[in-house]
């Protein structure tokens, strides 16, 4: 295991300036099958479409309905003020929902897996709708310097909102990812596709790598596993965030991302979608594990994510939030190191303590 750290180290140094391939003598790296791409530790994904909506009407699991729980999300409207005059020097996080974050530092704007619309589906009219309202429209965010996107579910990869950015941004994407982009209309000079391990730079502020998640990818019943699925590692001039996107856990990945990529300011922490945890252990963490990825990668603080916005599991609300904090008691975390924020809350973040 040392030995490939120091390799991995050796290698991401090399290839985040230029986006080179950084796998050793360019042999196919082990995540890569001819069926599409893998997971590399614990059980492969078996479940499918019909599978989930079997188990959700049928199933033993009773689902708690998230809409008649609405008033437990903690919720604001967002300062429009704040989001559009930040100050340069301080590290400002927005969360807009679900995995949906707003970062700015150093006149820089970087979104995460951006979902604007009402719905987590490919249509408009069904489909696992938002709980709350939106904290902030599109229209209202300062221009976009970078978007970052997971993997190609629906709420984390939203067609609408991608059209309305437009060539506006640079997008940073999973392996076999961009051509999605290009037949939406996005150039290609402004996407830029990412393995694990590879990193890539917008400009001097600016360094996006990619890092492993435990997941899986389709947008439908055909394309299962045909893109990759990722979390990151953003370095915005010295502040560095690690965003999970949606993962599950395993006790090898997230380990090595911490000896990679030291002093990781903040993790935006996917925590909900996790019941009943037969169907959900291997692509969703629950809280307690995600407490564990906090733990691994070494970071200092983190925000929870991934719940609130969309019903994707049987877990309430209250559920969620009470989970959260029994995690963070048990993993003796402060509720600044693993924070539960307001949906449309933004924070400025310094070193040791959050304003």
């Amino acid at each position: 295991m040392k030995k490939v750290l120091i390799g991995v180290l050796a290698l991401t140094a090399a290839a985040c300036s230029n986006n080179e391939d950084i796998h050793i003598n360019k042999q196919v790296p082990p995540h890569h099958t001819e069926d599409g791409f893998k997971n590399l530790h614990g059980p492969e994904k078996q479940s499918g479409f019909f599978d989930y909506w079997y188990m959700r009407w049928f199933g033993e699991t009773e689902w708690a309905d998230q809409s008649e729980q609405v008033d437990a999300i903690p919720f604001m409207h967002a300062d429009l003020n704040t989001i559009s005059n930040p100050n340069p020097e301080d590290r400002q996080v927005t969360w807009i929902g679900h995995s949906t974050f707003l970062l700015q530092y150093q006149g820089m704007a970087v979104l995460t897996d951006p979902i604007f619309s009402e719905r987590a589906s490919p249509v408009s009219f069904m489909g696992p709708q938002r709980l709350t309202e939106l904290p902030v429209q599109l229209s209202d965010l300062p221009p976009i310097d970078a978007v970052i996107i997971s993997h190609d579910h629906y709420d984390h990869l939203d067609a609408d909102t991608i059209e309305t950015l437009g060539n506006s941004t640079h997008y940073y994407v999973p392996l076999a990812l961009k051509p999605w982009f290009l037949e939406l209309g996005i150039a290609e000079e402004n996407v830029t596709e990412l393995d694990w391990w590879q990193g890539a730079a917008n400009n001097d502020l600016l360094r996006v790598h990619a890092t492993p998640s435990q997941h899986w990818s389709g947008r439908s019943l055909w394309d299962r596993f045909e893109t990759l699925w990722a979390s990151y590692v953003i370095d915005i001039g010295d502040w560095r965030v690690w965003f999970g996107g949606d993962t599950g856990y395993n006790a090898i990945q997230f380990k090595e991302i911490g000896h990679v990529f030291n002093d990781i300011d903040l993790a935006l922490m996917p925590v909900g979608a996790y019941l009943p945890r037969w169907f959900m252990k291997m692509p969703h963490v629950d809280p307690e594990q995600a407490t564990l990825i906090h733990q691994d990668i070494g970071a200092k603080r983190s925000i929870t994510m991934h719940w609130g916005a969309f019903q994707l599991a049987a877990e309430g609300i209250s559920q969620t939030i009470d989970d959260i904090k029994q995690a963070r008691e048990k993993a003796q975390l402060s509720e600044n190191e693993f924070r539960i924020m307001p949906v449309g809350a933004t924070e400025i973040l310094t070193s040791d303590s959050v304003k």
